[in-house]
């Protein structure tokens, strides 16, 4: 492995750090005449429509980790669905003059970086094709039309019935307003995008797993990513594939073969990118570890178990739906500072983050956990205030110890949980503090810092590093659903002091690194603010033509 590229990575990673004199670099303005479109649409291709669900699919609270539903047919109306719950609009909010939309996976500053793929085999209503997700008019644009043989090919190669759906990304969209730390943000929101992916495809009785074993090239291939007329600075950077499948047990392979590739390579791709702002702005640190990190080629890593089993809540489940609680999931942006969670909340909440083999989403085959969460308690019932560490793979408990403070207690909260008291008091303000001075870091019930097992991660290749913050997101995710669920709300926070959160842990090295912090607690409700439909915009479209 090239040390002169694992060194590059380390070294975006230390210089886009925030420190209480110093922030990392950005625009430090926001230059809202360039301001990225949030939707992406490809001129001069075919476009077929989505249907809207008549009704969401009857599954319960638990549903989104184990489903037990029968497999749904593949079809256009399931498979619209499948994007309507889980990277379609969610709402659109209005203030005065200002209308902005939300989507049901959620993305820093609301710039939605993430874009999204489908390529699908002959099924009821979908021609076989390479489809682009057009959001904004729940629509696929239709991108290529490759041999008939292809299908066949990849349906003998994974072993079943299927579709992929691929994850891109668009660094200028994040970085228009966050600069250099732009990177980091866009792989949190492919992991939130995933774990969307994966609770979706659960309520069609589903299953969704990651081809982890494809190396980047081979997704600009499939996608069309390599013959595509870029507007400069506006280009789609491979992130991910994944097999969509009706079975619950993993495809025959996480990859597809070279004979499957080669007419993919050859099929012409449809379509040109309409242009996303005026001007770009070029940030080079960005480019460069976007190439240091390219994936090549790959063995899939096993997933490590987490055997603990399920924390008996002190209430019963949630009473809303599954695909309900997916529809309300909001970033709060205020929370109640005298509200007090109940403590059954706090440890089903945590106990979700924690990764087993048979539940979603991360069953979907990333790999063994890295991510593990300090939690800083400010108002949970039966729980004293302070700072916590959920330890989600038990196997490094040891080396966090010898990491960590050596003052801290590390006494285990509950018996066959691993979540371990290091000290306690009230640290709202040091939370405040660290998540640069936001008071929604110390007013919620709880926030987490999450922490990456940062210095080994590049023993498997500098791709790594994508991922740790691909698991963030997907532990934001969960956070997210788990508040909805139960009557609070969640709010992803990307700006924090690095290396004062490592101080407060007394982390002195690079084992282990903070990548993302996350806060839940009792919402305050903006009253200004008008809510409206998904795509109540469509109707007004239509009536304005008519």
């Amino acid at each position: 492995m090239n040390r002169d590229t694992i060194g590059a990575v380390a070294a975006y990673h230390h210089r886009t750090k925030h420190d209480f004199d110093r922030y990392a670099r950005s625009p430090g303005y926001m230059d809202w005449a360039n301001q990225p479109d949030p939707f992406r649409r490809y001129n001069g291709t075919e476009t077929l429509a989505l249907p809207f669900l008549d009704a969401d699919p009857e599954a319960d609270h638990a549903a989104l980790y184990r489903s037990s539903l029968q497999p749904e047919p593949f079809g256009l109306e399931t498979v619209a669905g499948f994007l309507e719950l889980s990277v379609g609009l969610s709402a659109w909010k209005a203030y005065g003059n200002s209308r902005w939309s939300l989507r049901m996976n959620p993305s820093s500053g609301n710039l939605h970086p993430t874009e999204t793929h489908l390529l699908m085999p002959p099924m009821p209503g979908i021609e076989p094709g390479v489809y682009h997700y057009r959001v904004i008019e729940h629509a696929l644009e239709l991108r290529a039309v490759p041999e008939p043989e292809t299908w066949q090919g990849i349906r003998n190669h994974m072993g079943g019935n299927g579709f992929l759906v691929g994850l891109t990304t668009i660094f200028w969209r994040e970085a228009w307003k966050y600069g250099e730390r732009a990177f980091r943000y866009c792989n949190h929101d492919v992991g939130h995008a995933l774990a969307a992916l994966r609770f979706s495809a659960g309520l069609f009785g589903w299953r969704l797993f990651l081809l982890g074993g494809m190396s980047d090239r081979d997704i600009e291939i499939l996608l069309g990513l390599d013959r595509t007329p870029w507007h400069p600075g506006e280009e789609e950077h491979p992130d991910l594939v994944a097999f969509v499948c009706a079975t619950g047990d993993p495809p025959c392979a996480r990859e597809l073969p070279e004979t499957v590739l080669e007419r993919f390579a050859s099929a012409p791709y449809f379509g040109k990118p309409a242009p996303l702002s005026r001007r770009t702005r070029r940030w080079e640190i960005i480019e460069e570890t976007a190439d240091k990190t390219r994936k090549p080629r790959t063995e899939t890593p096993e997933m490590v178990e987490v055997r603990q089993p399920l924390q008996r809540e002190t209430r019963e489940e949630a009473v809303l739906g599954a695909a309900q609680i997916i529809r309300r999931r909001r970033s709060a942006t205020a929370f109640d500072p005298d509200a007090t969670m109940d403590q059954g909340s706090f440890f089903s909440m945590l106990d979700r983050t924690l990764p087993r083999s048979t539940d979603a989403p991360f069953d979907v085959g990333l790999g063994p956990p890295a991510v593990h969460l300090a939690v800083f308690v400010h108002r949970v019932a039966g729980v004293p205030p302070g700072i916590y560490l959920l330890v989600r793979d038990e196997a490094e408990g040891d080396v966090l110890r010898e990491e960590c403070d050596s003052g801290f207690f590390w006494h285990r909260v509950r018996n066959g949980f691993p979540l371990f008291l290091l000290r306690s008091g009230d640290v709202r303000v040091e939370a405040i503090e660290v998540s640069c001075h936001q008071e929604i870091a110390g007013f919620s019930a709880f926030s987490v810092g999450m922490l990456g097992r940062f210095s080994e991660v590049f023993r498997s290749g500098p791709h790594r590093y994508r991922h740790l913050f691909w698991e963030t997101g997907m532990i934001g995710q969960v956070l997210y659903l788990e508040a909805e669920a139960r009557g609070y709300r969640g709010t992803g926070i990307g700006c924090f002091f690095d290396d004062p959160v490592h101080a407060m842990l007394g982390l002195a090295t690079d084992t282990f690194q903070s990548l993302y912090h996350f806060t839940v607690g009792a919402p305050v409700e903006d009253p200004r603010l008008t809510t409206h439909p998904p795509y109540f915009h469509l109707e007004e479209n239509h009536d304005s033509r008519t």
